[in-house]
């Protein structure tokens, strides 16, 4: 059976930030151009990873498998509010056996957030999307990954093996682009 693919995908502002100091992310952040790029790349996902603050403001969104991390289970739980997810407690179990209990042995994974989030897949990821608003700044807002501010995004994913590859514009109004940043075996 072929094996879980894992992608990250975030918007940051010119200063390596997702959300605003209240971990809301900014109206600023909210591109069409990108917001097309990340509906179809979920579209295309067969799980999606996040934690608590991280939501996608999609119609499919409800008919997407998920795990969302918490520590208010002890491994996996099923989510009330949605019987296409999973409660997940990395403490608990391992990111594979919470995928197997979602259904979810191959495809893709969508790993979209948060900090925390993106960070523990850091030395997993097989590509990393990165969208940039260069300019949209958001003084004291929350890091897309730990390490940032003092590295950029660039460089705390270079730092994990991951190699840049050809930008692609995806809002020219809004100066947006977005990179795939991949492991190279």
């Amino acid at each position: 059976m072929p094996a879980l693919r894992i992608e990250g995908f975030v918007i940051v502002s010119a200063d390596g930030r997702l959300a605003n100091a209240r971990n809301v992310m900014p109206d600023d952040l909210k591109i069409e151009g990108d917001k097309r790029f990340f509906t179809a790349a979920l579209d295309g996902a067969d799980l999606i990873v996040h934690g608590r603050h991280s939501q996608e403001e999609q119609p499919n969104a409800p008919k997407r498998r998920r795990l969302i991390l918490t520590r208010k289970v002890q491994a996996t739980a099923p989510d009330p509010s949605n019987p296409k997810s999973l409660l997940w407690n990395p403490a608990g179990c391992s990111f594979d056996d919470a995928s197997r209990a979602a259904g979810v042995t191959s495809g893709m994974a969508a790993i979209i957030g948060g900090p925390g989030v993106f960070g523990m897949f850091m030395d997993r990821y097989d590509t990393f999307w990165l969208s940039v608003a260069s300019r949209v700044q958001i003084p004291d807002g929350e890091p897309c990954f730990p390490g940032v501010p003092a590295r950029s995004p660039q460089q705390v994913l270079a730092a994990h093996g991951l190699h840049a590859g050809e930008p692609q514009l995806i809002d020219a109004a809004q100066e947006v682009s977005v990179t795939p940043w991949r492991r190279i075996a």
